[in-house]
């Protein structure tokens, strides 16, 4: 019997969650919660290789395509794992994530409100000592071809409107939740198109902050 490609082994996931996997931040036994899934792309490892795993997002669609990909690799897991839910209002309880995922997702919020909303929902679930994972879009290195829209909300040269944070405003929230960064800032530039930052995060044991 042939091993597994890589691809079937792993999906599309993250380059930088994967570099979290192989750090063992993310280890088997932990409860894994993607805030904002949408099809699953980040999943297809934890699910193949037994992790508790939950995924929220508002698109009914996304949560299907989830579901049936659990159907798929791992059959045990019951479909109400995988639910409708907006990241700002999520029905689990407080301190019960060890992993909160929130990949691609903040950068779609509509005003500094909503993004604080969304941080805060998913930062409430996740556990002393637990860990962060978040990517989205970024000013830094853009700051001359970004096109302003409203606040933070800008456009970005390849034609995508986004919510765009900076360093200084990640390491100000970073204080704000009263966290430790897990992993230095990192910002991906891809020249004339669009900037994506990584902010890894760990819950402090006796954090209260977003609760």
């Amino acid at each position: 019997m042939s091993l597994p490609t890589l691809e079937e082994q792993f999906g599309q996931i993250d380059i930088y969650l994967f570099d979290q996997l192989l750090k063992g931040r993310i280890a088997p036994g932990m409860r894994i919660l993607d805030a904002g899934c949408g099809s699953g792309r980040n999943l297809v490892h934890l699910l193949r290789s037994g992790y508790e795993v939950f995924a929220v997002d508002p698109d009914a669609g996304a949560v299907e395509s989830v579901r049936a990909l659990a159907r798929s690799l791992a059959p045990a897991l019951p479909a109400s794992n995988f639910s409708v839910q907006k990241v700002e209002a999520m029905a689990f309880d407080d301190a019960w994530a060890d992993v909160v995922i929130c990949n691609t997702v903040l950068h779609f919020a509509r005003d500094d409100a909503h993004f604080e909303a969304m941080l805060l929902g998913a930062w409430r679930v996740l556990k002393p000592g637990g860990l962060f994972f978040s990517r989205l879009g970024s000013s830094t290195g853009m700051e001359a071809q970004i096109v302003p829209i409203a606040g933070r909300r800008h456009k970005s040269p390849d034609g995508s409107e986004r919510y765009l944070v900076d360093d200084a405003l990640l390491r100000a929230l970073t204080a704000r939740l009263d966290a430790e960064l897990a992993e230095p800032l990192k910002t991906t530039v891809v020249h004339g198109q669009r900037a994506m930052s990584t902010w890894v995060l760990r819950k402090k044991l006796r954090s209260g902050a977003g609760r």
